[in-house]
């Protein structure tokens, strides 16, 4: 009995034909991990640089005008939207522009800001006719203008939801009108 179970776990031992079997059934998952992990990663800094491309554009559109209306900034807003494909600005990003300006010794305030997208997110510079909120280091001198365009976008992983929840993706850029104030819209 005892050299018929020695032989059978002998033979066991030998048989080669499930070892690749089990090494995929193990390998299999992390690969798939990786492969996922990957495309989530790759799509967060496709984001993020498409973000910073859209703020950007959009404080650029605007600082190239004379003068701004309501009807030119929607314009705007779609042109820098577009900037964001293949992800969906009016469904979960936000575009804000606003314009910032300092008149003698008064602080600088927020002359107009205008939003796009239902995205979350509010300016981080303050609301229109408030004392605006600059970075650290960054000055407005007196009788100056600059342009704000801030990205938001709500993003949500597609394959690591479980583990890795959805955040507020932030950018801004900020430039100087190039043709005189906008600090009004006509």
């Amino acid at each position: 009995m005892m050299s018929r179970i020695r032989h059978f776990l002998k033979t066991l031992a030998a048989d080669r034909r499930g070892t690749i079997a089990v090494e995929m059934a193990m390998t299999v998952p992390v690969l798939a991990g990786l492969l996922l992990s990957g495309i989530e990663v790759t799509r967060y800094v496709m984001l993020n640089q498409k973000l910073e491309r859209a703020s950007t554009t959009m404080a650029d559109l605007v600082s190239q005008a004379e003068t701004i209306s309501e009807a030119g900034l929607a314009d705007l807003f779609a042109a820098a939207g577009m900037a964001l494909e293949p992800f969906d600005l009016a469904a979960d990003g936000r575009l804000v522009v606003s314009s910032i300006s300092k008149t003698g010794t008064a602080a600088a305030r927020v002359n107009w800001q205008r939003g796009y997208g239902a995205g979350s997110g509010s300016s981080a510079f303050g609301t229109e006719g408030g004392n605006a909120i600059l970075p650290s280091g960054f000055v407005v001198r007196d009788g100056e203008n600059v342009i704000v365009g801030e990205a938001f976008f709500d993003f949500s992983p597609v394959f690591t939801g479980g583990t890795v929840g959805a955040t507020t993706l932030y950018t801004y850029a900020v430039l100087r009108p190039r043709f005189g104030s906008l600090a009004s819209i006509n």
